[in-house]
């Protein structure tokens, strides 16, 4: 008996001539009687639970069955998972999370990404206007790893940009408004790494994005 995982949720099983043998079954007796063949479809889920982790418990099944050239029996099995129906009456509402308002007056920001390549697909949508030259945004942007997240500091914006609220537009589809705090930022400065010190974004887009 051979068994092959081809997804997650659907295996191939070959039995041979001995296999049947062993279980006293032939090509008409399985495809005849069903319930005859029980015992061999068993030992087929718990071989495939125990060698490719197919756990069926629960789940609806799918079985095919065809008896190929070389005399060998072959089954494909697909299970379904059914996922459970909230009634109308009980959905679930998540509330929503309280975002900081960004302060257009502020000369700093500082902004929260996950994980760099957060922060590389938020350079990669700046790159991608063409419009917004983050050397124009603030007299200094750089990046810090502090506490396994990554902070993106704007010193000494320049407010008066035209492209300020498209950069805020887009940042927010990546990261999140931390403060506009000096004191922050200068505990970053003191506790974290700094990543990039200078032109942060555009550095990530010369040496990461635009490669």
């Amino acid at each position: 008996m051979k068994i092959e995982k081809l997804t997650e949720n659907k295996i191939r099983v070959i039995i041979n001539s001995e296999d049947l043998k062993n279980n006293n079954l032939d090509y008409q007796t399985i495809m005849e009687k069903p319930i005859e063949s029980q015992k061999l479809f068993l030992e087929m889920l718990l071989k495939a639970e125990k060698e490719v982790g197919f756990y069926t418990e629960g789940c609806k099944l799918l079985v095919e069955a065809f008896s190929s050239s070389d005399e060998n029996f072959v089954f494909t099995i697909t299970k379904y998972v059914e996922k459970p129906v909230t009634p109308p009456n009980k959905l679930k509402v998540t509330p929503k999370k309280k975002i900081k308002n960004v302060n257009p007056k502020s000369t700093t920001s500082i902004y929260a990404f996950p994980n760099f390549e957060e922060f590389c697909d938020f350079c990669s949508a700046i790159h991608n206007t063409g419009k917004i030259h983050s050397k124009l945004l603030a007299k200094n942007i750089s990046l810090y790893l502090f506490n396994d997240t990554y902070y993106l500091v704007l010193s000494e914006i320049h407010t008066d940009n035209t492209n300020i609220p498209a950069f805020y537009s887009i940042i927010s589809e990546f990261a999140s408004l931390i403060s506009h705090s000096e004191t922050f930022k200068i505990k970053l400065f003191e506790h974290g790494k700094a990543v990039m010190k200078k032109n942060a974004i555009e550095t990530c887009i010369k040496y990461f994005v635009s490669q």
